[in-house]
């Protein structure tokens, strides 16, 4: 996307990455238990240090609980009612898989449901409830800061933030301005400056909030800002949320007369992240987006996914191809806001960020499988995660395996190469 992108959604282009696109495979596991995956990670450690990396945040949100594939707004749209899958062999069966009662994908205890609360309880059951499951968990991260500043006089501090989880524009609108909250928060605790950098990495729609941070900061005056933040304040005022009103307006006077982050530069890694909005670069860092896949195609296209119906439901049950949550949570599906404020809200938003509405435009974009943006390094990996289980908890359709235990040595090995190699 161009430099100024103000909240235009991606292309979604098909063309080949170029080099932008790399490959790699999950190989010669080490186990997290052995001298030898804490001595690489010090190693690592080291050149995160010595590029200027002063924390590195883990965002994700949950996979139990929530509208994961976005059925709510499809069926909302009412496009099967409408006739629009008519003649499109084995839609019906991909939707049946992909929604909340028959994908496989438990709920949360007592029913809890997003928005879901940034705090030690929350945390604590879904590293019980899902573990490691697209779920960065407070051992892994404990384990992680342990070993990369093993060998640093300076620690680099490890964060993990749980977003609220809320699959629709609005839900990540608040996020993204709750997170540059933070991480100005965390700047001005850590006495970070032009020197310094951030490292994010994010689980899923997490990556869409960071896609939605690159275009709020933006260093040009760009129209969308002030439109996105007039938005989320009525939203907030008629909803009399006091703390986000407040939230809201610091983020927004900091993006008026200064840089929020104090100059630090802020460095992007998205796993399997579906492609949606547009990603603004001239604001932010380096960028890596990671996607778990495996070609399928046999028309030399490997860098897009395979979406033909009705192979896809026999496929998509063992994640054969990769990671099918990314391929198919795309324009026009979403969870649907539970007021009738938020829904009004969340139609603002999404009139600014996604054109794309309606069973037709979603099936239209999923179609063209589509796995990375058009800003930022790619990079295709085959975390070998299809055994022929047909169990979701398994898997969770090629959505999980970012953040497992016995993949953090792999992923840390790819970032520090694509991003920080000397």
């Amino acid at each position: 996307m161009p430099v100024e992108n103000n909240f235009q959604h991606d292309e979604l282009s098909r063309k080949n990455p170029g080099e932008r696109l790399g490959v790699a495979d999950l190989t010669d596991v080490v186990s997290p238990d052995s001298p030898v995956w804490a001595e690489t990670m010090g190693r690592y450690g080291t050149a995160l240090s010595h590029a200027g990396v002063a924390s590195v945040i883990f965002l994700h949100g949950s996979l139990h609980g929530t509208d994961l594939f976005g059925m709510q707004r499809l069926d909302e749209a009412g496009g099967l009612k409408r006739g629009y899958s008519r003649g499109v062999s084995g839609v019906d069966a991909l939707l049946a898989a992909m929604r909340e009662e028959s994908n496989g994908v438990p709920l949360l205890p007592g029913g809890l449901k997003p928005p879901l609360p940034d705090d030690d309880v929350t945390k604590i059951l879904l590293d019980t409830q899902i573990g490691d499951a697209g779920n960065f968990t407070n051992a892994d991260v404990e384990l992680i800061k342990k070993a990369i500043n093993k060998n640093l006089t300076q620690p680099i501090s490890c964060i993990r933030l749980l977003w609220s989880s809320e699959h629709h524009h609005l839900g990540r609108a608040l996020a993204a301005v709750s997170l540059l909250a933070e991480l100005h928060k965390l700047c001005k605790l850590q006495s970070l400056g032009k020197d310094h950098r951030i490292l994010i990495q994010a689980h899923g729609q997490a990556g869409l909030i960071l896609a939605l941070v690159s275009n709020l900061l933006c260093p040009s005056p760009i129209t969308g800002r002030p439109n996105l933040f007039g938005i989320l304040f009525d939203y907030a005022n008629q909803t009399n949320q006091t703390k986000l009103i407040g939230t809201i307006k610091l983020v927004e006077s900091l993006l008026v007369t200064a840089s929020p982050l104090n100059g630090v530069a802020l460095d992007m890694v998205t796993f399997g992240t579906p492609v949606r909005y547009g990603w603004d670069p001239s604001g932010i860092g380096k960028l890596l987006h990671l996607v778990n896949h495996r070609t399928l195609r046999t028309d030399g296209k490997g860098w897009l996914a395979k979406m033909e119906l009705p192979q896809i439901t026999m496929e998509m049950p063992i994640a054969w191809g990769g990671d099918y949550v990314q391929e198919l949570a795309v324009a026009g599906s979403d969870a649907v806001p539970t007021t009738e404020p938020a829904k009004a809200a969340n139609k603002r938003v999404w009139e600014m960020v996604e054109p794309y509405d309606g069973f037709e435009r979603w099936l239209e974009c999923a179609r063209r499988a589509v796995r990375f943006p058009t800003e930022g390094r790619c990079l295709l990996v085959d975390y070998k995660d299809s055994t022929g289980s047909t169990n979701a908890r398994d898997h969770y359709y090629g959505h999980a395996v970012y953040t497992r235990r016995h993949v953090l040595l792999f992923n840390t090995t790819q970032i520090v190469r694509a991003l920080y190699a000397s």
